[in-house]
């Protein structure tokens, strides 16, 4: 169907241009949509992540790579594994910091919010209840931006499939 192009209204119809389609024309189409809508194509929503607004400013960088992983968000910055964001309940509700044991004591003594996890402890761990928790947030993903090499840790290589046969 062509598309109308409004240069003139009609004066006795408000809105309507003059020689555009009779409106059954203009509705044949939704009965397309409506099809669309039956195949789940259209009409879903995609929810917005929580902390959406904290990775955001990672993505003009060009390694930086999103990734879904155990229903939360992880953050890749020049091929590591920099932040995981995650917005379930409790321990699994803020911000972990990915990085090595040997720079625990650096980043705990420069973010007095963050803590190791409960459950991965090799990892920090800023809860969205801590009191400062968007400043430090930012503050870290800046950091990240910035490469600052406390943050990150190498990816396991991923495993080789057997091939069957």
């Amino acid at each position: 169907m062509g598309r109308l192009k409004i240069q003139e209204t009609d004066a006795t119809r408000p809105g309507r241009a003059v020689g555009a389609a009779p409106p059954e024309d203009a509705f044949a189409e939704l009965g397309h949509l409506g099809a669309a809508v039956e195949r789940g194509q259209i009409g879903r929503t995609k929810p917005v992540h929580p902390y959406q607004w904290l990775w955001e400013p990672l993505e003009d960088d060009p390694t930086f790579v999103l990734r879904p992983m155990f229903g939360g968000k992880a953050a890749y910055v020049m091929g590591r594994l920099t932040l995981y964001f995650t917005a379930g309940r409790e321990p699994w509700r803020g911000m972990l910091v990915c990085t090595e044991r040997a720079h625990h004591a650096s980043l705990l003594a420069e973010f007095p919010e963050l803590s190791p996890h409960s459950i991965l402890p090799k990892w920090l761990y800023l809860p969205e209840t801590a009191g400062h928790f968007e400043a430090t947030a930012e503050h870290l993903v800046a950091l990240a931006r910035r490469h600052d090499p406390r943050l990150g840790i190498e990816p396991p290589p991923k495993k080789q499939r057997r091939r069957a046969g």
